[in-house]
C-alpha cells in the first residue's frame, strides 16, 4: 500500500502558504529539457525477488571499465587504487564517522581531515585547502561565487576549455545569484581567450589546466592580466594526477584553485560519490567555502585539532555562511588521503610518469591512422583527436568490437558542433595490448 499521509485539502493549504497555484510552479526553476514527462518506463510494482532480477539484468548489460581495453576520461579516470585504501576506509572508526561538532571526541576525523588539507595544498601549490567539496564541478561553481564576493563584482569568464559539465554548473548557480557568465567558445588551445573578455567588473576568470581536450597552459600570463585589472584568476581541473608531474595552479599564480580528486582513492562509479578539491590564498580564507580543520594545543599542552573555519549554513546564520553544502566528502577524502599517503611524493610522480607515457606512447599509435587528426598540442595523459566521421558513432562502432574507445566530445556538449572530436585518456593501467586492441578498432571503425 502506497503512503500517501497528506489529502487533496493538505495539498491545497501547503500550496496556499507558499503562494503558488499549483505543484508545477515548484519546478519553475528547472529546465523543461531536464523534466521527465509521465512516468519511468517500469512496472509499477513488483516483488523483492522480481526487482532484484530485473535489476541483475540490467547490470549485466554493463561493460564494466576492467574487463575491456579502457580510453575514457573526460572528468572520471580509471586508476589503480591499492586494496590497504578500501580496507582501511571500511575500518568502523571511519565508516561510521560524521561531522566531528565535538572536537573531543572526534579528533581522528579532525586529524584526517587536516592531513587531506595539508596534503590537497602541496598538490596545488596553494597556502590554505579546505576539507572537500562534493565533486568537481560543484566546487568550482562554488569557486565563481567565492571570487564574486571577494571582488564584489559580478562578470564571471569561462574559457572555452573547461569541463561542459562543470560550465552548465556553474551557469546554474550564477543564474539564481544574478552574475553575468560570459563563456568563450570550445577552444583546444585557448585558455587566454578570456582575457578579450576581461575588464573592471570582471569578478574572475576561470580556466581549465589540463583542460577539457586535455591541453597544457600556461597559466601565468592570464593570472597577471586578470590580477593588473583586480580579478581573480580561478584555476580548474578534472585530473589530479597531473599535478604528479606538471606545474600546479598555485605555483602559476591562480588566487582559487577548485577541481575533482576522483583519481586518488576513488574509484569509478557511475559519476559519484566523488571528492571536490578546493584551496585559495590565505588572505581570501575567510570566503572559502566548506570547513577548515585546524592544529591547536590543548589546556594539557597536547597536539589537537579543532573546526577552524566552518562558515556553513549548518554552523551559522545561513544569511551569513559562504556555502549551502550540507557536508564534506568525508569518507571519499580519508580515501584519497589514504592514497596520497601510501604513494608518497616519490610515487605520485612515477605513476604520473607513467601516465604520460602510455599517453604519448597510444598517440603515437594513432596519430599515423587514415582519418584521425592529433589536436592536442600538449598533453598529460589525455588528448583530443579529429575523426574522418562523428565521434559518437566511432565510439559505438569501438564499444561493439569490445574498445571502450574515449569520449565524444559532443556527448558533454550537444550543442557546441565538434562532432568530429574524440576525446581519449590513457593511465598507468594502459597495457600495449589495450593500445593495439584501440588502433586496431579505431582503424576498423573508421575504414
Amino acid at each position: 500500500m502506497r503512503y500517501l499521509p497528506l489529502t487533496s485539502d493538505d495539498r491545497r493549504a501547503m500550496l496556499s502558504a507558499i503562494g503558488v497555484a499549483d505543484i508545477d510552479a515548484l519546478y519553475e526553476n528547472v529546465p523543461m529539457e531536464a523534466r521527465r514527462s509521465g512516468v519511468v518506463d517500469l512496472p509499477l510494482a513488483q516483488s523483492e525477488m522480481a526487482v532484484e532480477r530485473a535489476m541483475n539484468a540490467f547490470a549485466a548489460r554493463n561493460v564494466t571499465a576492467g574487463s575491456v581495453p579502457f580510453f575514457i576520461g573526460a572528468g572520471a579516470y580509471r586508476h589503480h587504487v591499492p586494496a590497504s585504501v578500501d580496507h582501511l576506509i571500511q575500518r568502523s572508526e571511519f565508516l561510521t564517522t560524521y561531522t566531528p561538532y565535538q572536537p573531543e571526541i572526534a579528533q581522528g576525523t579532525l586529524q584526517s581531515l587536516f592531513e587531506f588539507q595539508t596534503q590537497v595544498s602541496e598538490l596545488l601549490a596553494m597556502e590554505v585547502a579546505n576539507s572537500s567539496m562534493y565533486d568537481g564541478s560543484t566546487g568550482l561553481a562554488e569557486a565563481m561565487l567565492m571570487a564574486c564576493r571577494v571582488t564584489r563584482r559580478n562578470k564571471v569568464i569561462f574559457s572555452g576549455g573547461v569541463h561542459p559539465h562543470y560550465l552548465e554548473t556553474a551557469k546554474t548557480l550564477a543564474r539564481t545569484a544574478g552574475l553575468e557568465l560570459v563563456a568563450c567558445a570550445p577552444a583546444i588551445d585557448g585558455e587566454s581567450a578570456v582575457l578579450d573578455h576581461l575588464d573592471a567588473a570582471t569578478a574572475c576568470v576561470i580556466v581549465q589546466s589540463p583542460n577539457v581536450f586535455g591541453t597544457l597552459s600556461n597559466l601565468s600570463p592570464i593570472a597577471a592580466a586578470a590580477q593588473a585589472k583586480g580579478a581573480l584568476l580561478v584555476a580548474s581541473f578534472t585530473e589530479a594526477m597531473a599535478f604528479g608531474l606538471v606545474e600546479p595552479p598555485g605555483a602559476m599564480g591562480a588566487d582559487i584553485v577548485a577541481g575533482e580528486g576522483q583519481s586518488f582513492g576513488n574509484a569509478l562509479n557511475f559519476g559519484g560519490p566523488y571528492v571536490g578539491l578546493f584551496a585559495t590564498r590565505e588572505k581570501y580564507m575567510r570566503q572559502m567555502p566548506g570547513r577548515l580543520a585546524g592544529e591547536t594545543i590543548d589546556a594539557d599542552g597536547r597536539r589537537g585539532f579543532v573546526l577552524t573555519l566552518s562558515t556553513r549554513e549548518q554552523h551559522i546564520r545561513r544569511d551569513k555562511a559562504t556555502s549551502n553544502i550540507c557536508t564534506n566528502s568525508g569518507l571519499c577524502a580519508l580515501a584519497w588521503t589514504i592514497h596520497m599517503t601510501l604513494l608518497g611524493a616519490k610515487g605520485l610522480a612515477a605513476t604520473a610518469q607513467i601516465n604520460h607515457e602510455r599517453a604519448l606512447e597510444t598517440a603515437d599509435a594513432l596519430k599515423g591512422l587514415a582519418g584521425v587528426e592529433l589536436l592536442t598540442p600538449r598533453f598529460f595523459n589525455e588528448f583530443a583527436l579529429r575523426l574522418a566521421k562523428p565521434a559518437r558513432g566511432v565510439v559505438q562502432a569501438m564499444a561493439d568490437r569490445g574498445v571502450l574507445g574515449g569520449v565524444a566530445y559532443n556527448r558533454l556538449a550537444p550543442h557546441a558542433g565538434l562532432k568530429d572530436v574524440l576525446i581519449v585518456t590513457a593511465t598507468e593501467l594502459t597495457t600495449d595490448e589495450d593500445i593495439g586492441a584501440l588502433r586496431g578498432a579505431l582503424a576498423e571503425a573508421l575504414a
